[in-house]
């Protein structure tokens, strides 16, 4: 029996614009990445889900591939940002085609299929080379200058596409780790099942998006933390009231 997923249609209608391709130029990366990733075996992912049948249907892992590696090229690493951008950003939503998996499931997508997913990445990175393609989004592929096609000198020999391949493969790498370091240092700050937003209740008048450190250092920036403080403060200090020894008798007006 084959694995179900939830619905997930690049090409669905709606009214205003009439379909989610409207939406950008045709020249935008986003479309560039969607295509690549259509063309790539997915199978070392999809694979995990077939095995399973239980539970609710999991999002495209299509669609997650798509999101992740256009994510990384703009520069987007943090999987709440991520989240955030899903519902922001009109290149996320056509890539996502409408659905908004939340960081907790795109940050668990990419440490389950890491392996694949850095091979696929590198896959992308590769054709985007062998396109002429000098960047993709932030990163960038080549620095050399494009020779015209009727030089004899435009192929590369294979000890430079063996170089260039090890250049993509460290890219990737570093672009992994970085996203890793990135959801670590979040959970770390705001805890691993709470949004950035959630910072606001932690302490008074903290900045959304605040790390644990920036919150240690200015956790009275508001009003109510100023009197919090103030509070604080008076309980720490004497009295000035002198105390009555109760516990002496009270001379009388004789003695």
């Amino acid at each position: 029996m084959a694995k179900t997923y939830r619905p997930y249609l690049s090409d669905q209608d709606f009214l205003l614009p009439p379909r989610l391709n409207d939406w950008l130029p045709e020249d935008h990366l986003a479309y560039f990445v969607s295509d690549v990733v259509d063309q790539l075996d997915l199978s070392g992912i999809e694979s995990v889900y077939e095995k399973e049948e239980r539970g609710q249907p999991p999002y495209h892992p299509r669609m997650m591939t798509k999101i992740l590696i256009y994510a990384y090229c703009v520069g987007v690493f943090s999987s709440r940002r991520m989240e955030k951008r899903l519902g922001e950003d009109v290149a996320f939503r056509v890539l996502a085609a409408g659905n908004q998996p939340d960081f907790r499931t795109l940050s668990d997508f990419r440490k389950l299929h890491l392996k694949v997913l850095q091979e696929l990445f590198d896959q992308v990175l590769q054709i985007s080379f062998e396109a002429g393609k000098m960047k993709l989004g932030r990163v960038a592929l080549d620095g050399s200058k494009v020779k015209a096609n009727a030089s004899k000198h435009k192929a590369m020999s294979y000890g430079q596409m063996e170089e260039e391949q090890k250049r993509l493969r460290a890219e990737v790498k570093r672009l992994l780790e970085q996203a890793e370091a990135a959801d670590a240092e979040e959970d770390a700050g705001y805890g691993r099942d709470r949004r950035g937003r959630m910072c606001r209740r932690s302490w008074p008048g903290a900045r959304v998006g605040c790390t644990a450190s920036e919150k240690r250092k200015k956790p009275w920036k508001s009003e109510r933390g100023r009197r919090q403080k103030r509070r604080a403060n008076r309980r720490k200090r004497p009295s000035r009231r002198k105390r009555i020894n109760i516990t002496s008798p009270i001379p009388s007006r004789g003695s």
